[in-house]
């Protein structure tokens, strides 16, 4: 980890930026051990938003390498990234993995958007 990295206390606990459940947390490391398995190096799960969707902003969940402003979350055989501009726009947010007949993937409960998308993947956020 780069020494300008923030790193957030090692359980989740309710002041961490974004909580992920136990099933998001057994999906991270599900795709963190197939990244390191094809020899990718070591990545972390980056949270974070961008612009874009039907609602203005989009959720960004994959697997990457940590950048050197990233504020960390360890949780236990993973950490998770986020990047500073993403921190205002999900402070607070529960990360669930679903995996149902009709849709298996990441879903934000985010207590700061302003109204969802129907897909659930974009959001809307008052400035």
């Amino acid at each position: 980890m780069s020494d300008s990295a923030t790193e957030t206390t090692d359980a989740p606990t309710t002041n961490q930026i974004v909580t992920l459940t136990e099933s998001a947390q057994e999906r991270a490391r599900h795709f963190l051990k197939e990244e390191a398995e094809e020899g990718q190096g070591e990545s972390v799960l980056r949270v974070g938003v961008s612009t874009g969707g039907c609602s203005g902003f989009e959720y960004v969940v994959k697997v990457g390498p940590l950048e050197s402003d990233d504020i960390i979350q360890t949780y236990e055989g993973f950490r998770v990234a986020i990047d500073p501009v993403s921190k205002q726009f999900i402070d607070g947010s529960v990360l669930n993995y679903i995996d149902t007949v009709g849709f298996a993937g990441f879903k934000f409960e985010n207590p700061q958007a302003k109204s969802n998308c129907g897909c659930g993947k974009s959001f809307d956020y008052e400035l």
